[in-house]
């Protein structure tokens, strides 16, 4: 899925007030952080997602990663935090601008 410019914007002002919902741990991008960012996704459709301690290069790697395993789209990433969105596959409650 490919979010237009006026998109990526409603969604990063609807995550402005939110917290990060994933916090990846030493260990990466594990199994279990991958169920979680599911579930969280199916429940919210729009989460943070916190990545400490990694340099740059091997945030955006697991991310780019973390958003292929979950059929998500990277909104952004600013730092350590990032967004992923997903609508839900039957009520999607987020409506994206034209």
């Amino acid at each position: 899925m490919d979010l237009t410019e006026k998109q990526r914007r409603h969604l990063k002002g609807l995550a402005h007030p939110l917290k990060p919902v994933i916090l990846m741990g030493n260990a990466g991008l594990t199994p279990a952080v991958v169920a979680e960012t599911q579930r969280a996704l199916t429940d919210h459709e729009l989460i943070k997602v916190r990545l400490p301690g990694l340099e740059r290069d091997a945030r955006d790697a697991q991310l780019q990663q973390l958003a292929a395993d979950t059929g998500s789209v990277l909104v952004t990433r600013i730092g350590h935090v990032a967004v992923l969105y997903r609508p839900h596959p039957e009520l999607p409650r987020i409506l994206l601008p034209g």
